[in-house]
């Protein structure tokens, strides 16, 4: 990886090509000061590529190559590493196609093997869609879980998820509701603390602030709704206290993003899902950034969805696709920092 030597380099990939992917990579390749910010390797099929540059009516002089053994770079220009999954064909658009699952899985796929070989020092892809990629061949329960077992990561893994500065981890992510309770343990909520330090840390901020919410409504209320507060939440807490990082709960889930939102935290940890996603798509939907932890890169994306509603309009924002290229390009520039 480069720590400051030179740019960083950052893998970019279309997502879904059925959806707004195409579109608001290619716009955000358009804008010249991200051209000059990292060094990028485009990873795409021609045909969604081409797709996206229509809808987006912004060309990109991209140099060409065909395998990843001869990647290069030139200034200001984005290197295009094409796939071959469409077979010509232009994506069917508003749809959830099997090949365009298999388009995005690939990328994902290649982008792992440009990390390996040194050619990018993290990854940046537009909306996916989790259907389409199960369409296409994925068997994990997310993207997350299915690069974890590319890099061959056996330690903890989180999305985090950031909206105007607040970041956000949680302890389970895409599984059924009736699953979570048993999901929160002291190691669970330990490593998810610890993970979203250490990527705060290495974000640039040296002492990061962290609140944990509960899992019952109002933390449990001293018991009366819910024992896992008393006998899981708080000693992690605590134990994690002792290992000096600032971390704080549990709090009443349905009031501390208001405290959060305030400046009082950096973070804030979560038991589940909508938990924390509800409140944090209400506070920015379109600048918000999810950004996978515990991956040898980082690993960053839009909170916004593949919309394929919209898709082929012209219209899909680019504000949290941006945020997440601009996350990357900083966190590729600082080595992985570590908890207290």
């Amino acid at each position: 990886m480069n720590h400051g030597t030179k740019r960083a380099r950052i893998a970019a990939l279309l997502g879904d090509p059925s959806g707004i992917g195409p579109e608001v990579m290619v716009k955000l390749l358009a804008r010249e000061a991200n051209r000059a910010a990292a060094e990028i390797l485009l990873i795409a099929d021609p045909a969604a590529l081409a797709s996206g540059q229509q809808i987006a009516g912004a060309p990109l002089e991209a140099l060409r190559v065909d395998r990843l053994e001869d990647v290069r770079f030139e200034p200001g220009r984005v290197t295009l590493l094409a796939q071959d999954v469409l077979r010509g064909d232009p994506p069917a658009l508003g749809e959830c196609r099997a090949a365009s699952g298999r388009a995005a899985l690939q990328a994902l796929d290649e982008a792992t093997r440009a990390v390996q070989h040194g050619l990018a020092d993290a990854i940046v892809f537009a909306p996916l869609n989790k259907h389409a990629l199960r369409l296409g061949g994925m068997t994990h329960e997310d993207e997350l879980r299915y690069l974890q077992e590319r890099f061959g990561v056996r330690g903890f893994v989180c999305e985090f998820n950031i909206t105007k500065g607040l970041w956000t981890s949680r302890v389970s992510s895409h599984v059924p509701l009736r699953e979570v309770a048993r999901l929160v343990t002291r190691e669970s909520v330990g490593n998810a603390v610890a993970i979203i330090d250490g990527a705060l840390r290495q974000s640039g901020i040296a002492v990061p602030r962290i609140a944990v919410s509960g899992l019952n409504p109002h933390a449990g209320d001293g018991g009366s709704i819910g024992s896992e507060e008393i006998e899981i939440i708080e000693p992690a807490v605590q134990e994690l206290r002792g290992r000096g990082l600032d971390v704080r709960g549990p709090y009443s889930p349905d009031t501390i993003f208001l405290a959060a939102r305030r400046g009082d935290f950096d973070a804030v940890v979560s038991m589940y899902h909508d938990q924390g996603q509800i409140a944090m798509k209400l506070m920015g939907f379109d600048e918000g950034v999810t950004l996978h932890g515990g991956l040898p890169v980082p690993v960053a994306t839009c909170a916004s969805g593949s919309a394929f509603d919209i898709a082929g309009r012209g219209v899909a924002k680019i504000g949290g696709l941006q945020a997440a290229f601009d996350l990357c390009a900083r966190m590729a520039a600082r080595p992985p920092a570590s908890a207290a």
